[in-house]
């Protein structure tokens, strides 16, 4: 095997990554670019040439022989930034975790080290190869020693030897010493001769072949260039040796040292994890060996089915998966359930579900999974509640980290050590149908499924430590963990939609639509697709003349903002504006919502999401509840399609500003708490505290300006903001909230301390404890910073109202269990709940939302709850 070395110029390729990347921050603030762009050339060096040998130079910071030569050497440099510094040691902790020989001399520079190695390994018959960004390095290059060149950061690549060095410059690799000596170099303030570049200097050294001997030939130069020369002769030697890399410094070497190790994955996945560097993760071979024999899973049947159970029962602790074919909400669809007891998988079928009903439904026994949301659900259609679902792994891992999109176990198992397993799609072939992947055997997917019960029970403890040490396991226990159950009935149980009104809407919007394109059409004359953005543009701008407001890359802008600020320049704009509302409510809700009707119950059942939004929002899909434009009349006509089942009728209760009274707690504001305490509208109030009218003369205007600042205040709006939302001067808006401010010293001070306390700890708290993240907030970019700067102020407020309906959510739930009524929560939509109710159970279902909505927390201002009955919707607003 021919023996490779790749020896890296570790400063050179660690400031290219640094400079190359866009600024990258994990959640704690810490600068990531560096080491992540030397992680990525690092894995493509090993990928691509596969060296049997690797070292990575450094330079030190103390002096080395060149300083001593000429003080001023380097001394133009600035300095390393910050940013860049504090990456440093964790990039050379990485590098020795690659198992990659690392050097640094006292003394010398990366360059000496890289030309002594170079020249150790090509003299013992090495194919040499070094990475650098530092031009000096191509006097090295020889037969044996090539150079790779980055350039444009760390994605292209020059290749140098010899013979290009010869190609390129018209000298020899050694030559390009002396042409350094007459140039010189800005970067390292080496002087060389005024007045001579490239250009000169590669003629004259290809006509005499060193500095020495141009010297030597003075006198038959021309007199301009000679003088210049003669100016220089000691300094052009000087600036020759300065710029010549040592090939023999005193260092011992051995090839064993130099030999490219086994990587240490484990601290590897340390610095993975601690850097958020999650695309590299999968990189890291760490294997744990999941793959179960069919044999070694105890197969349930009659005739170990009593002793199964018997076992089962035993255990305090259960870690359970479903198997489920594909079907509605409500039917009756797993196939298998494997559960989990002390050391012994059980493996149960379909037919003998039935039997496990007490042992799910026992509380002290603790249920442990993997989004049990969807094993609760399938356990529901068998007329099985899961009574004590203890400990969810997605769950937990979105606490620890809510700013990841991907909670997926494979993931999971990686990031935490548990080991390397394949996907689901990697288990039954990618590209297969629903039919396809419910005929594949059982036993073909034991491993996936098993594994996912292996690694839920090692999860168990470093997770639980986890949310321990950050404060976050009461609001995963007493929160989270019981709001899985209420979102899985609210799943289960559905709303009920009035598909007479849903035919209606249809043929009204079709009506609508129809009648508006036929408007378009005849003001502009011709017939175009609207919904196409470039033939909108072409027929706005050329066509009908209307001032450019915005221009992309493909041509015209025409997006809600551009229409905005066109609104009164023709009649065709509020047309446009208006078709688009149309079409929009048309595909997304009234067509979507006639294709996701449950032909079983005939209601739809939207899926609420847990680990979606990093605030602690629920979210939810199909349908999207939580974008039901109800500020449009439009919107709120949709609400007519929801409606109670028959006789029964929806209690819908709404929490009035949640988020201001919220951000009075918080910010522990007198006047804010006092303007609350008051019977008046708190925008009311406020415009008459801030704007220091009597609350009798708050006109209109006053009044939305007020609440424009409470609201944007909440959200860290700028001066530019509120002006842009309120259509006012700049200095106006800027006017407005420092006025408030002053009026309120407690929110002032609290947008102050949340965003000092963000910078230092790179996390803000809520109320019941999550945390966010928020590594923008120590950004170097000003506009990074900024919007860091607004999560701060922003995020404790929105996710403690998060909470406050979670924790709401929970306590209804439970009271209606309580009291055995036959009323259930259905559907939470941002602050409101909405609870189906039984006739005779109405006005004590009003009463228990309020009470619980109302006590959910303890805070310095009253919840307040608007609690409202009606047959649909529409019919509670």
């Amino acid at each position: 095997m021919e023996k490779l070395l790749i020896i890296i110029d570790g400063n050179s390729l660690m400031n290219r990554a640094y400079y190359a990347l866009p600024e990258l921050m994990n959640k704690k603030g810490q600068h990531t670019s560096a080491i992540y762009g030397f992680a990525n050339i690092l894995y493509r060096l090993l990928d691509t040439y596969k060296p049997t040998h690797l070292s990575v130079a450094f330079d030190l910071k103390a002096p080395t022989f060149r300083h001593l030569q000429y003080k001023e050497y380097k001394g133009t440099r600035k300095g390393m930034p910050e940013e860049l510094r504090e990456q440093v040691e964790p990039l050379k902790q990485m590098i020795d975790a690659f198992g990659i020989n690392r050097l640094e001399i006292e003394g010398y520079e990366a360059d000496d080290i890289i030309g002594t190695v170079s020249k150790f390994c090509a003299e013992k018959g090495y194919k040499v190869l070094i990475i650098t960004g530092d031009k000096d390095a191509l006097q090295l290059a020889s037969e044996n020693i090539r150079i790779l060149f980055t350039k444009k950061g760390i994605s292209e690549i020059d290749e140098y030897g010899y013979d290009e060095m010869i190609d390129r410059y018209g000298i020899t690799p050694k030559q390009f010493i002396d042409l350094k000596g007459l140039m010189g170099d800005k970067s390292d303030n080496i002087p060389g001769v005024a007045g001579i570049g490239e250009k000169t200097g590669i003629k004259l050294i290809q006509e005499y072949d060193s500095i020495e001997k141009i010297y030597q030939n003075l006198d038959s130069m021309a007199p301009n260039l000679k003088k210049k020369l003669e100016d220089s002769y000691d300094i052009a030697l000087l600036s020759k040796s300065l710029a010549t890399i040592m090939v023999d410094i005193p260092i011992e070497l051995s090839e064993e040292e130099l030999r490219l190790k086994e990587t240490d994955d484990s601290k590897l996945l340390e610095i993975f994890n601690e850097y958020e560097f999650n695309t590299l993760i999968n990189r890291l071979n760490i294997v744990q060996d999941y793959s179960k024999d069919i044999s070694e899973v105890i197969i349930v049947n009659e005739d170990n089915l009593n002793d199964c159970l018997n076992m089962i029962n035993k255990s305090d602790r259960l870690f359970i998966k479903t198997i489920s074919k594909s079907g509605y909400v409500n039917e009756k669809k797993i196939r298998n359930i494997l559960i989990k007891s002390e050391n012994d998988i059980y493996f149960f079928k379909e037919d003998q579900i039935n039997f496990l009903k007490k042992i799910f439904e026992d509380k002290n026994i603790k249920i442990f999974g993997y989004k049990l949301k969807d094993d609760y659900i399938n356990l529901l259609s068998y007329d099985i509640e899961i009574k004590n679902m203890y400990f969810d792994l997605a769950i937990a891992e979105y606490l620890i980290d809510s700013a990841s999109s991907n909670y997926e176990i494979k993931d999971i198992a990686t990031k935490y050590g548990f080991g390397n397993i394949k996907s689901y799609d990697e288990f039954i072939g990618k590209g297969k149908n629903k039919k396809e992947i419910e005929s594949i055997d059982i036993s073909e997917l034991l491993e996936y499924y098993t594994s996912i019960i292996d690694i839920v029970e090692s999860s168990f403890i470093p997770l639980n430590d986890i949310l321990e040490s950050t404060k976050m396991k009461e609001l995963f226990s007493d929160v989270e963990m019981p709001l899985v159950k209420v979102l899985g009935h609210m799943e289960y149980t559905g709303i009920s939609v009035d598909q007479k009104v849903l035919n209606e809407l249809k043929i009204k919007f079709d009506k609508e639509i129809s009648l508006l394109e036929s408007d378009i059409y005849e003001l502009s004359n011709e017939n175009f697709n609207i919904n196409s953005p470039k033939q909108l543009g072409v027929v706005l701008f050329e066509k009908l003349g209307l001032p450019v407001i915005k221009k992309t890359k493909t041509g015209f802008s025409t997006n809600a903002e551009v229409l905005e600020a066109l609104m009164d320049k023709h009649p065709i704009i509020p047309k446009i504006s208006l078709y688009r509302q149309y079409t929009k409510l048309q595909s997304t809700y009234v067509d979507g919502l006639i294709k996701i009707i449950n032909p079983i119950t005939k209601r739809i059942h939207s899926s609420f999401n847990q680990t979606i939004t990093s605030t602690g929002r629920i979210s939810s899909t199909e349908p999207n509840l939580q974008n039901i434009p109800i500020r449009l009349e439009l919107g709120r006509e949709l609400r007519k399609v929801f409606v109670a089942k028959e006789d029964w009728q929806l209690v819908d209760a709404d929490y009035s500003q949640i988020e201001l009274r919220i951000l009075a707690h918080i910010a522990d504001d007198k006047n804010l708490i006092e303007a609350f305490s008051k019977k008046t509208d708190i925008h009311t109030t406020t415009a008459s505290e801030v704007f220091n009218v009597p609350i009798d003369e708050v006109t209109k205007e006053l009044r939305s300006a007020a609440k424009a600042v409470n609201f944007g205040i909440v959200y860290g709006i700028s001066d530019f903001g509120l002006s842009n939302n309120l259509g006012i001067p700049k200095n106006i808006a800027k006017k407005y909230i420092e006025t408030y401010l002053n009026r309120y010293p407690g929110v002032k001070k609290y947008m102050s301390e949340i965003v000092s306390g963000a910078e230092q700890d790179g996390y803000v708290v809520t109320l019941a404890g999550r945390r966010r993240y928020i590594p923008e907030i120590n950004s170097k970019n000003n506009i990074v910073k900024n919007l860091g700067k607004r999560l701060a102020m922003n995020a404790p407020i929105q996710g403690s109202a998060a909470d406050v309906i979670k924790i709401a959510m929970v306590k209804v739930f439970d009271r209606l269990k309580e009291e055995k009524l036959c009323s259930q929560l259905i559907l939470q939509v941002h602050d409101e709940l909405i609870i189906e109710t039984k006739p005779e159970e109405l006005e004590n279902v009003k009463k228990v939302i309020k009470e619980e909505m109302e006590n959910a927390v303890d805070l310095h201002v009253k919840l307040t709850v608007d609690v409202e009955a009606g047959f649909s919707w529409y019919d509670t607003k």
